[in-house]
Formats: structure tokens, sequence, C-alpha cells
């Protein structure tokens, strides 16, 4: 059913912007989980935002309004969810009458051009926020080869792209085929101001006084997020009293637990599952790792930055080196590089200068839902007045 537009107080006052975002899911992911942190900022600002989902049995990561589940029954599997998307959205579109598309990352721009390809010249202006790295330095060659034709076809339908930090913008002019005034760069929201403080007083309060020196990694157990590396590069360098923990869960779960009794080190690992908050964990690590061999801008680099903690990181994204300082807030090494690895794990300083801690918690504040929010609202302003002019 239709909303309407009209304000019986204020009949002259323009409508509001209204912008849908939809999704599969709320899965326990990062894309998921900053879309619905945008969504709210957006509200809070006068944007009519609404979430439409495929799936709403996961429970949003706070609380939220506006948000709708397309079937009456969802059904499991990516492809289900994509179908239940298009046979959904168009109506929504047309009884809403929607003025700009979000597509919250590049899990979603399948359904963004299979949208605009749907509704043709009806479609309203999309908007896709990229998410992960482009490169796939992961992918066989073969599928490398269709996967940048899939970019460029993405360049032909949607109508702007947002890169989450500087270096993004020529590797999303390059390989989408995009002009530079079809691109933004906003800094990807992962955290608010509150979320950095209370990393900060978390950390400055936890007691680091236990022997040995204590690693943390974050994600997914996945090949992408190469933790055999990890497990390789903590065998060389692990004292008795070293441990190293890795929070997430994942098909890799069993090769890893069996990587590591082989390496002579199960009981110095522990791998507790998928854990939110990380407040905890963050404060009581010696040292953030991360070991992928591709990511966008990972928001667990982020928090570790908000809380002051020292990282280790792969170079696994173009903006990598930008969000270590160039080597000033962290350390950059090869990916895929053991043995850079373990050294960079074996001369980290379990006590650093309270002005490096700081200096990264204001890289931090770059990364927040409060410097993004306006950015994005003008950016989906102008959008929606630029079809508005061309109609």
């Amino acid at each position: 059913m239709a909303r309407s537009r009209i304000n019986p107080d204020c009949q002259n006052d323009p409508p509001p912007l209204r912008v849908l975002t939809f999704l599969y899911s709320f899965a326990p992911g990062g894309v998921e989980r900053i879309a619905a942190r945008l969504h709210a900022a957006w509200a809070a600002r006068g944007v009519d935002s609404r979430i439409v989902l495929a799936d709403a049995r996961i429970a949003a990561p706070m609380p939220l309004t506006a948000v709708t589940q397309i079937a009456a029954e969802p059904r499991s599997g990516t492809l289900a969810r994509f179908v239940a998307l298009l046979r959904g959205v168009p109506a929504i579109i047309a009884a809403d009458r929607v003025d700009v598309l979000f597509c919250a990352g590049n899990t979603y721009t399948a359904p963004a051009v299979a949208l605009r390809l749907l509704l043709g010249r009806t479609c309203p202006p999309i908007l896709a926020k990229i998410s992960n790295d482009l490169l796939r330095p992961d992918m066989p060659w073969l599928v490398r080869v269709f996967y940048r034709r899939w970019l460029r076809i993405q360049g032909r339908y949607i109508d702007h792209f947002v890169g989450m930090a500087p270096a993004m913008r020529g590797e999303i002019a390059h390989l989408i085929g995009v002009a530079q005034d079809r691109i933004s760069i906003i800094e990807d929201p992962a955290l608010s101001d509150a979320d950095i403080a209370r990393l900060a007083r978390v950390r400055d309060g936890a007691l680091r006084t236990r022997p040995g020196r204590h690693y943390l990694a974050i994600g997914r157990l996945a090949p992408q997020k190469n933790f055999a590396l990890l497990l390789d590069a903590f065998a060389r360098i692990a004292q008795p009293d070293d441990r190293l923990r890795i929070l997430g869960e994942g098909p890799e779960r069993a090769a890893l637990e069996a990587q590591a009794a082989r390496l002579g080190i199960a009981d110095q690992v522990a791998l507790p599952g998928h854990t939110d908050p990380l407040d905890i964990w963050l404060g009581a690590a010696d040292a953030f790792v991360l070991s992928s061999d591709f990511e966008g801008v990972p928001a667990v680099v982020i928090e570790a930055l908000a809380a002051g903690l020292p990282i280790i990181a792969t170079d696994c994204c173009v903006s990598m080196a930008d969000l270590l300082g160039h080597g000033t807030l962290g350390t950059l090494i090869p990916v895929g590089n053991v043995a850079a690895l373990a050294a960079a794990m074996a001369t980290i300083a379990t006590a650093e200068l309270e002005a490096t801690m700081q200096a990264r918690r204001a890289a931090a504040q770059r990364f927040t839902i409060e410097h993004a929010t306006g950015k994005y609202v003008a950016l989906l302003a102008m959008l929606a007045k630029t079809r508005a002019a061309q109609r």
C-alpha cells in the first residue's frame, strides 16, 4: 500500500526523500550490519528510509522501524532470496514512489542490475556501496575474466558508486569503468562516536598483567581469511605463555583445529566461535592480527584502531595502507608471507606510547556513522534531484 506524501500541517513542504534498501536477510555480516546502521541514521535525518528483506527470520542488529519481509514464507538459499527480491521489490517501488535504491554491498549488485533490467526507465537511480576488494585475487584466472566483465556490466546499469576509502576511487574507475563524477568516497560507518568512546574505555580499564603475548584475530572461518597462515606464523614464534584467539565461525573450523594439533599449538589456540560484542576481547588482547588474502575495508580493523590496539595486517586491499597510516598506526605485511607475519608478531610491543594509541583512536573517527550520514543524505538527494530533472 502506498504511503501518502502529503503532510496536512505543512502542505507546501517538499515530500521526504524516499530510499529503499534491499537485503537478503540480516545475516551476521558487516554489510547488513552497516546497512541497518545507515537506515536508522537516515530516518533520524528525516529520510523516509525503508528496508525490504527476502528473509526476516534473523533479527536485526539493532531496533529498527520500516522493515518489511517480502515473502510470506521465506526460503533459505541465495537463489531463492534473489528471486524473492525480484518478485517483491518492483511493487514496493511503484507503491511507495521510491526516489533512490540503495545497494548495500557487492553481494547485492546482482539484484540491483536485475531490477534495473526488469524496470527499465521506471527504475529509481541506484547507489551502490563497494564493500569488498574488486581485484579478487582468490579467483581462478578464468573466473576472474568473467568477473571483470561483470564489473563492467555493473557500470552500465548502476548510477553511482561509493568507495569506502580514498584509495578505492582509482580501482572503481578502472575496473567498473565509470567516470569520476559517478564515484564518491564516504568512509565506511562501521562505528559510532559512542562505540569509539566505549572501546577506548574498556581497553584503558583492562588488566593485561598475565604472562605471555595474547593475539586476537576475528572473522569468518573461511579460505579468504587465511587463518591457516596465521596458525603457521604463530607456531613459529609462540612461547609457552603466548595465546592466539580466533573469533568467528565457518566451514574451516575442523581443518584449523586439525592444523593447530598438527603444529603442536592446540593448547595455545582458542576458537570460541562467533562473538558479539567484541569489547572485552579487544580490551584484553596485546595485538590484533589480520591474515586475509583479500578484503574490503575490514570493520574489525577499524574497531581495533578505536580501541587503540597494536595491529598487524596483510596488504589485502587497496585501502589497507591508508587505513594504517602507511605504517604509523600498524604493521603492514605482504599477503601470504608467513615469514613476514611471524616476524611482525614476534616483535609486537605489549606496552606502547600513549601518543600512538591516541593516534589510532583519532584515525577511527573517520569511520563513524556521525561522519558519514550527512554525506550519504546529500548524495542520495543529488541522485533523486538529477533523476527528477531528467524526467
